[in-house]
């Protein structure tokens, strides 16, 4: 293997979204040893890079789930925006569903409603641990906004209307899973539009050339390195492009019925550094 590709949420971060002493240092383990990493995720460049300082790691970011690549030094080296149809289409259907929704762009992250997100990520919590109090968990939910700075707005015309911003991903949310489904439903066969998961409570949506696995392979071919020699690790179905198009696939412990399915390896959960299992049984055989 030349070259190891991580998504973070699930996979390389922890369940209070660090990363552990121990994949770090398996991370650059494989690093000396001449081994490139790049980390392949949903997130924004800044929200990615800030657990990776964190923990003392300097990496290539795919962000945004392949709509834009950037060097460590967040030089940007691909620019995958959605068309300015497919961007009106997915807003209008996320409002016709009552979907909370967020809107990635090149001037920062924008929605129109901080309190509907907080409902959401509360209720998902409160079901998870019931005995907790209220105000814990709303502590907890806030922490959404922390990774991902949110500027809050009262409509999206003025955002779509400006020449100067490009919407790279729309993330939609609700705690329905049969308005996730008739979204879905209802846009699957529009052309240039992919749509993924990063989790069951969540809809993705990029331009078509906006994904993990063909952001992965180019940047792989910008090093020479050929897609038999990447390993990529990951956990839900916006990992599922580039574990199908990496020579070695790993599935997290936590990961996705289908992306246990169709990974080469399984590893352990991204709460038992299971990252850093992957690499060091990666290494072995190489060195075997």
């Amino acid at each position: 293997m030349k070259l190891i590709a991580t998504d973070l949420d699930g996979t390389l971060l922890d369940e209070n979204g660090l990363v552990s002493g121990e994949n770090a240092a398996a991370i650059k383990k494989a690093i000396d040893l001449g081994i490139a990493f790049v980390v392949a995720t949903g997130r924004s460049f800044d929200a990615a890079n800030l657990p990776l300082q964190h923990a003392g790691l300097r990496a290539p970011i795919i962000s945004l789930n392949g709509a834009n690549t950037y060097t460590a030094d967040k030089e940007l080296l691909r620019d995958i925006p959605m068309d300015a149809a497919q961007v009106k289409m997915v807003h209008d259907a996320c409002l016709e569903k009552d979907l909370y929704f967020e809107v990635f762009t090149n001037k920062g992250v924008f929605s129109t409603s901080r309190e509907y997100f907080l409902g959401v990520m509360l209720d998902i919590l409160k079901s998870a641990n019931p005995n907790l109090p209220e105000e814990e968990l709303r502590k907890t939910a806030e922490l959404r906004f922390q990774y991902e700075d949110v500027e809050f707005i009262e409509s999206y015309e003025s955002i779509f209307a400006d020449k100067e911003i490009n919407v790279y991903k729309i993330l939609g949310f609700s705690m329905e899973k049969s308005k996730l489904d008739a979204v879905h439903k209802q846009l699957i066969n529009e052309k240039g539009i992919a749509i993924t998961s990063s989790g069951g409570i969540n809809i993705e949506f990029n331009h078509v050339e906006a994904q993990k696995g063909t952001a992965l392979e180019q940047y792989a071919d910008s090093l020479g390195i050929q897609m038999k020699d990447v390993m990529a690790i990951g956990d839900n179905l916006n990992d599922a492009s580039m574990l199908k198009t990496a020579g070695r696939s790993v599935a997290m412990g936590n990961a996705a019925d289908e992306i246990k399915t169709l990974s080469d390896f399984m590893t352990g959960k991204n709460t038992e550094n299971g990252v850093a299992d992957a690499i060091e049984d990666m290494l072995k055989e190489v060195k075997n």
